[in-house]
């Protein structure tokens, strides 16, 4: 057993606190865990009790690591594993942490999927199909992401992303306009059906034609 003869807090913007035993430097830990363990000089610590207090540190530096992760915006599972990983983190560790994050509700694939369609749909509409490649691509699972993406409308979609962009096109030739048009929403993943009707239906509102009034722009040259 060794006694704890001082503990020493970080200051400023250091979160570690240092433990001595004897007299001597011993280790550090998260200043949250010192707290929230109820250390205090004079206490005599096993070496058994020393593994557990650094293991818990270890997590909870690994815990803190995740939630400024999440501060910035919603993650996914498989995102916040990637990004713990990259700090060097053990994979205990890290399920441990990921465990604790979904209790607390503060990770959940299903609600992330729903936040990342609504964020698309609200600032860059995109196609049915490539917004469930980009929820592949963040690890979530087939059946959210088929449950998220089946309200998406590609017709609409296609129209709002496009819309701002087809009034700002200076070109006068139908030609030019369905190509810059149509290469813009290729890359947004839209299908070929979809974006020869919006670049119609973009061109004649630009041009105002009415329905009834509406020519066969495709064989203008």
């Amino acid at each position: 057993m060794a006694k704890i003869t001082a503990l020493r807090f970080g200051k400023g913007r250091s979160k570690r606190a240092r433990i001595l035993l004897d007299g001597r430097a011993a280790f550090s830990l998260e200043a949250e865990v010192a707290v929230r363990e109820g250390l205090a000089v004079g206490q005599e610590l096993s070496a058994s009790r020393i593994e557990a207090l650094t293991r818990a540190s270890h997590q909870q530096r690994c815990y803190d690591a995740a939630t400024r992760y999440l501060s910035y915006r919603p993650r996914s599972e498989h995102e916040m594993k990637q990004r713990l990983q990259k700090h060097s983190f053990d994979d205990d560790t890290i399920k441990s942490v990921l465990v604790r994050l979904k209790e607390q509700g503060l990770m959940n694939d299903a609600d992330f999927a729903t936040f990342w369609k609504d964020n698309r749909q609200s600032f860059s509409p995109r196609s049915q199909w490539l917004t469930r490649l980009e929820l592949k691509q963040k690890g979530i699972p087939d059946e959210i992401i088929e449950q998220t993406v089946k309200s998406i409308d590609d017709n609409e979609n296609a129209y709002r992303a496009a819309h701002s962009k087809a009034h700002k096109l200076k070109t006068s030739d139908y030609q030019d306009f369905r190509r810059q048009l149509g290469e813009y929403l290729k890359r947004r993943g839209f299908g070929y059906g979809v974006i020869i009707k919006t670049i119609e239906r973009l061109w004649h509102e630009r041009e105002g034609y009415q329905p009834a009034d509406y020519p066969d722009t495709r064989a203008k040259k």
